[in-house]
């Protein structure tokens, strides 16, 4: 995994230590809880605004049995705060075409079967689909749902609302699969 510096950035320190002689990036290899996979750590100071930014890249597996909504509220605030990040951004993302990520609610474990059913119910299994695979309806669900989330961080917190979780959702289990928690922020 390679993290690039943008333009008019350059890099200050790395993984936990804050450097101010240092101009490189380092790779960890992490395990948190079995599910923290690599993590790539990053501040950089902007030459126009003299501002320290950090640039956080964390990678998650996660192993799904049957279609579900999966809670990942806890290791996304768990990367934010292995950041450091005080004020900014988090990004979850999920690179596969049958899963996605949204926000949901979290109070009320009904409201998973309501949107799954309804999920169902908009997106029956048709014979007229052509897809080899079988599984044109988790395609169809997951770019309903779509790719990623942005929830933004202030006083080094997620800003959700009191009943709002992230949610990883499967809809073609089972499947081992993995997600990306990218934090910005300073």
């Amino acid at each position: 995994m390679v993290q690039l510096v943008q333009p008019g950035m350059h890099a200050l320190a790395v993984f936990y230590h804050f450097s101010p002689d240092s101009s490189r990036s380092v790779l960890s290899r992490l395990r948190y809880e079995g599910k923290l996979l690599k993590s790539t750590f990053i501040w950089v100071k902007s030459r126009e605004t003299g501002q320290v930014e950090a640039k956080m890249l964390f990678e998650y597996s996660l192993c799904t049995k049957q279609e579900n909504l999966h809670d990942i509220t806890p290791q996304v605030r768990s990367a934010v705060a292995k950041s450091g990040a005080v004020s900014g951004i988090a990004v979850v993302y999920c690179p596969h075409t049958t899963a996605g990520i949204t926000i949901n609610e979290n109070a009320d474990p009904d409201v998973i079967h309501d949107i799954l059913l309804g999920l169902n119910k908009a997106f029956p299994d048709l014979a007229e689909f052509r897809h080899n695979e079988g599984n044109s309806t988790a395609h169809l669900k997951a770019s309903a749902v779509g790719s990623s989330s942005t929830v933004i961080i202030e006083n080094g917190k997620l800003v959700l609302g009191t009943w709002q979780s992230i949610y990883f959702c499967e809809f073609d289990p089972p499947r081992s699969r993995k997600y990306f928690v990218k934090v910005v922020g300073t």
